[in-house]
């Protein structure tokens, strides 16, 4: 066991490159870490770190051994995990990210039915628009769009990520029809500010025949969130560029249209990210399982798909 918990010392340190965090995700102190890692060179007669002030870096021996090691490590910690659920039941804390207003809208509200099914599990759900590292943060899962696939990460697809345009009544009464895209141009746009780069992104407009066109939407005011452009545009200030889920509430309420609703921004899909392992934990492959399933019984693909 004193083996085991040094290579779990060693793979932690690898893949945040400090003592200090490998120490803080594992609830020990950095020298008991460091010791450890120590002890484990010592046994194998190598060293697997380059040390300094500033930085620690894998040896190439380290990078050989991180490989030969790493999922092995998983794969026995998530036995360990299984047989560790109550009563051969998914059991302990799951660990999951997501975006925060998708996730309050959609994804808390199936909370009390996971929880009913799986009592002995404890989320842990943290909320956030920006994409975690799910391996190196010690997430379960993550949901959302747009991310990179790392390796050792599959991804399992919810629903289309589609943008469309929405705009009020009012707003839409006081100005001439909108009929094509190149009718935007002198329209008061809220556009959507990536909170990953700060940036306003360009985008491509697809029509239900394929067609493609930029949009070409001045900009009057910029939002880093789908849900407030979507309550911008209720006050007739312009025209938004917005996710689906966030504007299927206001469209259903009629407190927003659709502008050129042949028109849509194709943005990919929302997605349930995990680690790949064979031996996958019972408490996350509840979860992966149940979060599928209450997609494909609330229809939420068709209902988010603007095609």
């Amino acid at each position: 066991m004193e083996t085991f918990s040094s290579i779990e010392c060693f793979v932690r340190s690898a893949e945040v490159g400090s003592f200090a965090e490998a120490a803080r995700r594992l609830s020990l102190t950095p020298a008991a870490v460091g010791k450890s890692v120590a002890k484990l060179e010592a046994r194998l007669g190598v060293r697997l770190f380059q040390r300094s002030t500033r930085s620690l870096t894998l040896t190439e021996a380290g990078q050989l051994f991180l490989g030969e090691v790493s999922a092995s490590l998983h794969t026995i910690q998530n036995a360990v995990a299984n047989l560790a659920s109550a009563e051969g039941r998914p059991a302990g804390t799951l660990k999951v990210s997501m975006g925060t207003v998708f996730g309050r809208l959609y994804i808390v509200p199936l909370l009390g039915e996971f929880l009913r099914r799986f009592p002995a599990i404890n989320p842990d759900w943290h909320f956030d628009n920006r994409q975690v590292d799910l391996i190196g943060q010690g997430f379960d899962a993550a949901i959302g769009g747009g991310f990179e696939l790392p390796q050792g990460v599959v991804a399992r697809k919810l629903t289309p990520a589609h943008r469309v345009l929405v705009a009020s009544a009012d707003y839409l009464a006081q100005r001439e029809a909108i009929r094509e895209p190149d009718d935007l141009r002198d329209c008061d746009g809220i556009l959507i500010r990536s909170p990953q780069t700060g940036r306003v992104r360009s985008w491509q407009l697809t029509s239900r025949h394929e067609e493609h066109r930029p949009l070409n939407l001045k900009a009057r005011m910029t939002m880093s969130d789908s849900e407030a452009a979507c309550a911008t545009a209720a006050q007739g200030l312009g025209i938004a560029l917005v996710s689906m889920p966030f504007a299927v509430g206001y469209l259903n309420a009629g407190t927003l249209q659709r502008v050129l609703p042949d028109w849509y921004v194709d943005d990919g899909n929302i997605s349930i990210y995990y680690a790949e392992h064979k031996l996958l934990p019972g408490k996350t492959r509840a979860f992966v399982d149940f979060i599928i399933e209450q997609f494909a019984e609330q229809q939420w693909a068709q209902r988010f798909s603007a095609a």
